[in-house]
């Protein structure tokens, strides 16, 4: 009888101990550790009778290093890196030449299927942070916004029709990105906005014509935050 309340004492004991454990509340947590996103891609400033065909879309995904800078850590930075795939459907064709890439502007009488120029991009992402999170809410408003800079691995226009397939690497794409962005919602879903402060192309680039390719991206989409 005696082995029979010992044990029980030390069952009882283990439960309240985890119990104990279970109501332990981490006051030094971190937040949207991981991050992945879609975005709707929207070309500015584009040349006379360019026009964006199809759906222009982007992916995104990467970490985050979250550095909370107040007692309650609700205000604080972010600081990460992440890839990115973007592409652009216009109607302006990137064709090869002895002297370089020709860009021609299409007239809607021209029928093809898909004309685009696609990069694949190494993304670092400065955000200041603001949330109304707490040790035990994982549901908050979060407003995020900074910036984000960016390296070009590689670049390719693509155009394709009944009759022709063109693809190749396009290196007038400017390798160097950077731009402001705004990340703000509820919980799950948030909105993501981002707008390049530089060309998507190379300066002293141009259509046939002569008029300059100065494409600005503007990106609209969704961005989740995982910790």
């Amino acid at each position: 009888m005696r082995y029979i309340i010992w044990i029980f004492i030390l069952i009882l004991g283990g439960n309240v101990f985890g119990q104990q454990g279970e109501e332990q509340i981490d006051l030094k947590y971190l937040e949207d550790q991981f991050y992945l996103g879609t975005t709707y891609n929207i070309v500015l400033n584009k040349p006379t009778n360019v026009s964006q065909r199809n759906f222009s879309y982007g992916l995104m995904g990467g970490f985050i290093k979250d550095i909370p800078v107040n007692r309650n850590r609700n205000v604080g930075f972010g600081l990460g890196f992440g890839y990115a795939y973007n592409n652009y459907y216009t109607n302006l064709l990137a064709v090869e030449s002895t002297t370089g890439i020709d860009y021609i502007v299409l007239d809607d009488d021209v029928s093809y299927k898909r004309n685009k120029v696609d990069t694949h991009v190494l993304e670092f992402p400065i955000e200041f942070r603001w949330r109304t999170s707490t040790p035990t809410d994982y549901k908050f408003w979060r407003v995020y916004a900074g910036m984000k800079l960016g390296y070009v691995l590689g670049a390719r226009s693509k155009f394709v029709s009944s009759d022709d397939k063109i693809a190749f690497k396009n290196n007038d794409i400017e390798k160097f990105r950077y731009g402001v962005m705004l990340n703000f919602g509820y919980s799950t879903f948030n909105v993501h906005l981002y707008y390049a402060l530089n060309n998507l192309f190379k300066d002293g680039i141009s259509t046939v014509e002569g008029e300059a390719i100065e494409f600005t991206p503007f990106r609209l989409g969704i961005i989740f935050y995982i910790l």
